[in-house]
């Protein structure tokens, strides 16, 4: 039997915890200095305040629901429903000074998303999706017709640029961004912002709130190695990556297909 969905009165718990996460955020960024992890990504105290802060709140929030966290236990808890937190998904940019980065937190029930929040403090902005229901941003909900912004460009990030070393005489199908941010790299396209983005290296916190934003704006996902459905409990995340493509269309992914195996040659 499935785990009902969230509560309302879960939901106002969680939005005010992510607002209190988000105004310490804020308060921090230009104020603070960041130390290196052991595979050279960053983190900074505020990265473990927000981690312990969330976790904290979750397992008071929805007691008895396992929790797998960046900054925290990274194995796949064994309860039929569990949380997935980034609890602040581009570091480099905080500590860098550069306003732009989100906190990321989904709830997996049987193994994949059910709900998921997704907030980028500098912009005010609040995404909420839930499993068969839709997307809202700051609590109205996103008309799927509406959403159809045309854009030429395609979002890489910093590990998956390589690819244009790797066909230095081909044309890129669109114009590069690079975001720094893996969640809002994969928002960007379920937004229309871009047409398609390609991650060389996510971990399961950095698109667990973005896969179904992705999946109930009618985008599309292609996993290029690891399918995140085939995951079992216990199962330690730390160094497993989920490369893959997200697109706006099916004919999208096919033309970005070609660059993006490019990321499995080894």
């Amino acid at each position: 039997m499935n785990q009902p969905n969230l509560t309302n009165k879960q939901l106002r718990e969680l939005d005010s915890l992510f607002e209190l996460v988000s105004q310490r955020q804020i308060k921090d960024f230009g104020n603070i200095s960041a130390n290196s992890k052991a595979d050279g990504s960053l983190i900074t105290s505020c990265d473990l305040w927000s981690d312990k802060t969330i976790v904290d709140g979750l397992a008071s929030i929805a007691p008895d629901e396992g929790v797998l966290s960046e900054e925290g236990g990274k194995c796949i808890p064994n309860t039929q429903a569990y949380w997935v937190v980034d609890p602040l998904d581009g570091t480099t940019n905080f500590a860098a000074g550069i306003p732009y980065w989100s906190i990321s937190v989904a709830r997996f029930v049987d193994g994949r998303p059910q709900s998921s929040f997704l907030i980028i403090p500098t912009l005010k902005k609040k995404f909420l999706s839930i499993k068969g229901e839709g997307v809202w941003l700051n609590n109205k909900k996103i008309d799927t017709h509406q959403n159809n912004h045309r854009s030429e460009c395609i979002s890489l990030c910093s590990r998956s640029i390589k690819i244009l070393q790797k066909k230095p005489n081909s044309v890129f199908p669109g114009k590069i961004r690079l975001l720094g941010v893996s969640s809002l790299n994969l928002t960007s396209v379920a937004m229309g912002q871009t047409f398609g983005a390609i991650e060389s290296t996510p971990k399961i916190w950095d698109i667990a709130a973005s896969w179904l934003i992705l999946e109930e704006l009618n985008c599309f996902i292609d996993w290029l190695e690891t399918d995140p459905l085939n995951l079992v409990a216990g199962q330690n995340l730390s160094d497993v990556n989920f490369p893959l493509i997200a697109c706006r269309t099916i004919e999208k992914i096919e033309i970005l297909k070609p660059w993006a195996n490019l990321l499995l040659d080894k």
